[in-house]
């Protein structure tokens, strides 16, 4: 006599879509439909004229329309703001390193870059175009001013920030200066770079803006500059929009290298 058993097929459990959906990596895009959803609906609340705050569907109507020469213009402040950029990366990262190499040089040239930093480079643009004249020249250096700042800081405190009990365990063991600075410091020194990058880049885009505005043919600033004097208000959104973009992009692009190359320093506890 035979027993037969009957099996139900196993069925898979079908999470809820809500539950399937990662909102983390979708907050980001959720956050800014609802940005431009306030913002659409204030306006056409209050009645804005588009002179005064063009709502997001006028802006995004003016980046169809204008699309040719904002995408030059766009270009050329993203050249402009890159090649600053990692001019401020070369040199911030070593004179970062030449300040941290002793205390004596940290006390004696740390004050005179805060007296630098606290200048604002807006006020060096004119210097900048006499000597360099009206153009590129005036937006990268001015880009390299304003993001160099951080750069060394980060790069300097990194340094001096070893602990000096490492560094005396180290000289017990037959370790010189360079040797410290070569297998622990610029080791240590490698997250405050990496995390300053994030902040040099945002400011870097600034700095090539106002030099645009004030001292350059092209460029997106020199593009808002002109359609502000044509009271073309939407135009100005639309380059702004540009310039969010762009820094969104370099940002997002700093902030892979610095989990790519310091990931082991970075331990999160923070909650979903």
């Amino acid at each position: 006599m035979s027993v037969t058993i009957e099996t139900s097929p196993i069925r898979p459990v079908v999470k809820p879509l809500a539950q399937r959906i990662n909102w983390v990596r979708a907050a980001p895009f959720l956050y800014t439909l609802a940005l431009f959803a306030v913002w659409e609906l204030t306006v056409i609340a209050l009645d804005m004229p588009p002179t005064i705050l063009p709502a997001p569907s006028r802006v995004f109507e003016a980046v169809v329309q204008y699309w040719s020469p904002i995408w030059k213009n766009s270009l050329q402040t993203l050249y402009t703001t890159t090649l600053g950029f990692l001019i401020a990366v070369v040199a911030g990262l070593a004179l970062g390193l030449f300040i941290g190499w002793s205390k004596t040089i940290y006390a004696g040239l740390y004050p005179l870059m805060i007296g630098f930093n606290a200048i604002p480079k807006v006020a060096l643009v004119p210097i900048l175009v006499i000597w360099f004249g009206i153009g590129t020249v005036p937006a990268v250096m001015t880009a390299f001013l304003i993001s160099f700042f951080p750069i060394v800081v980060n790069v300097a405190t990194g340094l001096a920030t070893i602990e000096p009990e490492t560094e005396d365990v180290l000289r017990a063991l037959g370790a010189k200066k360079l040797d410290i600075m070569l297998k622990v410091g610029i080791p240590r020194s490698m997250p405050y770079f990496f995390g300053s990058l994030k902040i040099a880049i945002t400011l870097a885009f600034v700095g090539s803006v106002v030099s645009e505005t004030v001292a350059s043919n092209y460029g997106l600033g020199n593009m808002m500059s002109s359609a502000q004097s044509q009271f073309n208000v939407p135009l100005v959104f639309a380059g702004l929009l540009a310039l969010a973009v762009e820094g969104i992009a370099m940002y997002a692009l700093m902030a892979w290298l610095e989990k790519r190359m310091t990931g082991w320093a970075h331990r999160s506890t923070m909650a979903n």
